[in-house]
């Protein structure tokens, strides 16, 4: 087998010394180019490496004669020395030369895009930066509106919003910007700011890590929350949907690697795309720990042409939280840093920067966890720990989970009890399906985008709630059926069971004698089979005519609801247990040792009667 091909960085930060774990285990040697001996990336490599800027194009051509393949740790690079390098034979560029230069110019990047049909919100070109010309531009794109830098631009630094075009304001913001060219965009009024990460071979394969919501403060990201959530009415399916656009996006672009794509999620459920980063982007370093294959290592597959990864979520929920600099000291990183360490299924990445100072990133925590309540209790632990922000802002984050109190315990409360007994975070709320319909498909629709697994609905009179629910979300569903003041709750119970179920159309060739196994009963009147009648494998039924063409596939029509004794909602709760176990292996664990508690129940009490006899035993009963 030939030996691997050698990958060279331009870049030595800490996008590279992620890069070289990765590479250490699938055995792909990496030279890094980069100012300095002891770069983040340099520190975890042995070398020799080459010291010098990563955009000078001598130290570039010394890098590209001994790498087969050459990437990017920063978009910020010389793009015609890439490009001369590749043609010229010295080596393979990865993305593409024409992708990076693209990139580098976000007016040409939205132009690009907007031209492909990936929606942005509306922009133009600032030709002669002025007091008039930007009066000119608000007037098409309206107040606010966003003034960005074309190029070298980062973590907020190249944009600047402008609120007026007061002759101080546009002065102001000009002056922020810089002597840069310029391009203007319409505010886009967002409710979540998303990112998808997405990896694509030098085949056109392209694949897309879930996506999440990024928050930032002052321009600079500080938490990733993954897999997205939202709720409210258009947010089905907007994980799916995000990743979608995102691989679109990128699948008009040429070269390999691992693409940030990053989004504006609107109030209404759509998506307008922001911008693409060609190589791994901040918002991904949570799949070092919480996908089966990380954006990293994922990179080099591609660059490589070795098989893609799995981009899938290895645990329900995770988080990235960066580690900013607070001032000169490294003591304030080390305190963040260390605070994760307590924190069961955190794990804390710093990059080795020498020198620290105000709003640099020095690392990053990964957490990840079986729940997103469990996910938000130790993301508070651990933002607690960053000097700069409030309890507020934390709060508002990662609210407290709320404080559920009743004073008695009703039987059609037992589950709450159940819930809180074994740990489990819920919540709680009202909606009718005759009363509220809309509530109630806003609800299940938002269902999964929030972190729901598993719906628990009373069911009282005509019993619809459960069966509406599960006819509007993906999770399951169990109905309890409550006793109402006439017929005691069985109407709700039969209600409940006796949803939809599916059937077979197949072709009338196969004769009136085919296996049960093969296709379901179909009561007729001739028939009258019970649904629960047991029935052997060779017992005779009724099929109804069809034509000779019609088609075997066959059509689900089933909307299964689980249901429990009228008015147990203790037994939905332990059902719901049992379900979430089956992602949860902690919860699997309980349930056997409670199943276990109860037989230590039973037996403690044959004892009693074995011992005393039962006058004693039925005595103890009456007490």
């Amino acid at each position: 087998m030939a030996p691997r091909k050698t990958v060279g960085i331009l870049g030595g930060g800490q996008l590279g010394r992620m890069l070289a774990h990765p590479a250490a285990l699938l055995g792909i040697p990496l030279l890094i180019l980069g100012s300095g001996p002891s770069t983040p990336a340099k520190q975890v490599l042995s070398g020799p490496h080459i010291d010098g800027p990563f955009t000078s194009e001598s130290h570039i051509r010394e890098l590209a004669s001994h790498c087969d393949v050459l990437t990017v740790e920063i978009e910020h690079v010389n793009a015609d020395v890439l490009e001369a390098v590749e043609a010229e034979g010295l080596c393979e560029v990865q993305p593409s030369p024409k992708t990076i230069r693209l990139i580098q110019d976000k007016y040409l990047q939205k132009e690009y895009l907007s031209q492909r049909g990936i929606p942005v919100a509306p922009f133009a070109k600032v030709e002669n930066p002025s007091v008039e010309s930007l009066q000119v531009l608000a007037g098409k794109l309206g107040l606010p509106m966003m003034l960005k830098a074309r190029t070298l631009a980062y973590d907020g630094r190249g944009n600047a919003p402008l609120k007026s075009t007061e002759a101080s304001d546009v002065d102001a913001a000009l002056k922020f910007l810089g002597d840069r060219p310029l391009y203007a965009e319409g505010w886009a009024p967002f409710v979540k700011e998303v990112a998808v990460m997405v990896v694509r071979n030098k085949e056109g394969e392209v694949r897309s890590y879930d996506a999440v919501e990024t928050v930032h403060k002052e321009s600079i990201l500080r938490v990733c929350l993954a897999p997205l959530r939202a709720n409210g009415k258009g947010m089905q399916g907007i994980n799916q949907r995000a990743r979608e656009l995102a691989e679109k996006a990128v699948a008009t672009l040429e070269g390999a690697g691992i693409f940030g794509v990053e989004m504006f999620l609107l109030e209404d459920g759509s998506l307008l795309l922001n911008e693409i980063a060609p190589r791994p982007h901040n918002s991904g370093h949570h799949t070092i720990e919480a996908c089966a294959t990380s954006q990293f290592e994922n990179h080099l597959r591609a660059i490589l042409s070795l098989p893609l990864g799995s981009t899938s979520l290895r645990v329900p929920s995770a988080a990235m939280i960066n580690i900013l600099g607070v001032d000169g000291s490294m003591e304030p990183v080390y305190a963040m840093s260390d605070a994760a360490l307590s924190v069961p299924g955190a794990a804390s990445h710093l990059y080795g920067k020498a020198e620290s100072r105000k709003a640099r990133k020095m690392g990053h925590i990964t957490v990840t966890a079986e729940s997103d309540a469990s996910l938000r209790e130790k993301i508070r632990v651990i933002l607690s720990a960053q000097p700069d922000l409030t309890q507020q802002w934390i709060n508002d984050l990662v609210p407290s989970p709320p404080v559920a109190g009743f004073s008695h315990r009703n039987p059609s409360w037992g589950l709450l009890w159940i819930l809180e007994e074994w740990g489990i975070p819920y919540e709680l709320t009202i909606t009718s399906a005759h009363r509220t319909p809309q509530r109630m498909v806003d609800y299940a629709h938002s269902a999964v985008s929030r972190g729901l697994r598993v719906i628990i609905a009373g069911a009282g009179g005509a019993a619809h709630l459960p069966g509406m629910v599960a006819s509007e979300t993906a999770l399951p569903v169990i109905g309890v059926p409550v006793k109402a003041s006439v017929l005691d709750g069985v109407d709700s119970l039969y209600s409940i069971v006796q949803m939809p179920f599916q059937y077979h159309n197949f072709p009338t060739s196969q004769g009136p004698n085919v296996p049960s196994s093969q296709f379901p009963i179909v009561p007729t009147p001739s028939t009258s089979i019970p649904q629960s009648l047991p029935i052997s494998q060779h017992t005779q039924f009724h099929i109804p005519p069809t034509s000779d063409s019609a088609d075997p596939t066959p059509i689900q029509r089933g909307i299964p609801v689980a249901t429990v004794g009228i008015n147990n909602s203790t037994n939905a709760a332990l059902l719901a247990i049992r379900i979430l176990g089956t992602s949860i292996p902690r919860l699997t664990s309980d349930v056997e040792a409670y199943a276990h508690k109860l037989e230590n129940e039973v037996l403690g009490k044959v004892e009693v009667l074995e011992g005393e006899g039962w006058e004693k035993y039925v005595a103890r009963l009456k007490k």
